[in-house]
C-alpha cells in the first residue's frame, strides 16, 4: 500500500461534527475496507471561517479507495497527495 496525504478542508462546522465523521471514516475503513485503506493520523487545521479541516495520513491501495472510503463514511476530499517519503526531525508535540 503507498501513503497518502488527504487534505479536507473546512469539512465541519465544528470538532463534534469531526468527531461523528472520524467515527464513521474508522468504521468504514476497519470494517468494510481492511485490507484496501488504512487510517495512520490527522491533523485538525483551524479554517478562516471558523469550520474545520484536516490534513490526514492514509495507507491506501490507490487513489480511487480513498475516494470510496469517502463516500461511503460521508467525508469530503479536496486533494489527495501521494507521498514519496517521510523525514521526522521531531515526534509530534503534545498538545
Amino acid at each position: 500500500m503507498q501513503l497518502y496525504a488527504i487534505i479536507r478542508r473546512g469539512g465541519w462546522a465544528n470538532p463534534q461534527e469531526l468527531e461523528e465523521a472520524a467515527a464513521r471514516s474508522r468504521q468504514v475503513g476497519d470494517q468494510q475496507m481492511p485490507d484496501q485503506i488504512r487510517w495512520i493520523r490527522s491533523y485538525v487545521t483551524a479554517e478562516k471561517d471558523g469550520r474545520v479541516g484536516t490534513i490526514c495520513i492514509y495507507q491506501a491501495a490507490s487513489p480511487e479507495a480513498i475516494h470510496e472510503h469517502a463516500r461511503k463514511a460521508r467525508l469530503p476530499v479536496d486533494e489527495v497527495v501521494p507521498i514519496s517519503a517521510t523525514v521526522l526531525v521531531r515526534e509530534d508535540p503534545a498538545p
